[in-house]
């Protein structure tokens, strides 16, 4: 598929689309970045051309861009794309999706989905990503998971309805398969120090909480806060860390035939 063909977003993608793209400075605003140790293990050796596919509003694309690599980045919604133009020029921004990749075939080292792989079809995507790759190429997948070890995180999750699923869905092996190799999988403790109003826009820019009735989404907006004020392991401070477990799995396109 050549990048002048025209994009037509499946349902999936559609509705990710509708909850994100109106929030897209939220998103940017609310979400963290990814540790330099994951990117590097994601990449592989001697990779100069990477598709960054659910590229969102550009956190993980812009950690490419800082290599000197030739990123494409793809995301299928209009909003998000605005704002990753915005926020790095740098890159080559185009609409797409895992399963309708605008790229032409064998041409890139890597294709990355930071946060994005779960949206996918992958009986539709996987194909489309060996496509695109380089013989040998890498398909690298990361999540930020926030990490329950601290007690104000504890608390803080029980008040998100899809904290336990989002967890969940990380710690099982991403649906992959030929014809990639099998998955290498690794985690990356690391801690991101916000501001506690950081934290509040971090909840506000989750998915379901951008679609609830305004009343639903304030109320649960101040429980975060007041948990942040009461708590005693946040009280007082004008700098908390959120901890993360960045899970990354990465698979090695095999020779056909």
């Amino acid at each position: 598929m050549s990048t002048n063909d025209a994009f037509e977003p499946d349902q999936r993608f559609a509705r990710q689309a509708t909850s994100f793209g109106p929030a897209a400075g939220l998103y940017e605003k609310g979400r963290p970045s990814y540790p330099a140790e994951a990117v590097e293990w994601l990449l592989p050796a001697g990779a100069t051309r990477v598709v960054d596919v659910g590229a969102g509003t550009g956190k993980f694309t812009r950690l490419l861009v800082s290599r000197g690599l030739h990123v494409t980045a793809i995301e299928p919604s209009e909003g998000m794309r605005d704002e990753l133009i915005r926020s790095v020029p740098e890159a080559q921004v185009l609409p797409g999706s895992a399963e309708r990749l605008p790229i032409d075939g064998e041409s890139v080292d890597a294709v990355i989905a930071a946060q994005a792989w779960h949206w996918v079809d992958p009986v539709r995507a996987v194909p489309e990503v060996a496509r695109v790759l380089k013989p040998g190429g890498t398909l690298g997948l990361i999540w930020n998971i926030r990490d329950r070890g601290e007690g104000w995180i504890d608390a803080l999750e029980d008040l998100l309805p899809d904290a336990h699923s989002e967890s969940g869905m990380a710690s099982q092996n991403p649906p992959v398969g030929a014809p990639f190799g099998p998955i290498e999988r690794r985690d990356f403790s690391w801690a991101n120090p916000v501001s506690p109003e950081d934290v509040v826009t971090m909840v506000a820019s989750r998915s379901y909480v951008i679609t609830l009735e305004a009343s639903a989404r304030e109320k649960l907006l101040g429980e975060v806060r007041d948990l942040i004020h009461d708590h005693p392991s946040t009280v007082g401070r004008t700098v908390v860390e959120v901890p993360y477990v960045a899970r990354c799995s990465r698979a090695i396109l095999l020779p056909a035939g």
